[in-house]
């Protein structure tokens, strides 16, 4: 399955205990299916000492699906769409969103 979100992209959470709050895209890895959003996904991982390092607390990212997230078409009214491929005049593919009758995404 193509990657319909990219890196920079303003998504709107759509689904868990952040639903509803926008972000922009910081990474996409289409293997896992995850995105990791700016301020979203910080977890604290507890390391075990090792001949290399102390024993700590170290900040993690972790990453949302992606079915969760939803692409922002509209940053004003906050309105998400879902998103599609066409081809334009010069047979290039391009982005365009369902909900926001079949725009090209910037």
């Amino acid at each position: 399955m193509s990657v319909r979100i990219k890196t920079g992209d303003i998504v709107k959470i759509i689904a868990g205990s952040k639903k509803g709050q926008t972000g922009k895209v910081t990474k996409v890895l289409p293997a896992e299916n995850k995105v990791f959003i700016e301020g979203f996904g910080a977890r604290t991982r507890h390391m075990r000492a090792s001949a290399y390092r102390q024993a700590g607390k170290k900040e993690i990212q972790v990453g949302i699906d992606m079915s969760n997230v939803a692409l922002v078409v509209d940053e004003k009214s906050g309105k998400t769409s879902r998103v599609g491929y066409a081809k334009d005049n010069n047979d290039k593919t391009i982005r365009i969103a369902r909900q926001a009758n079949n725009k090209e995404i910037k």
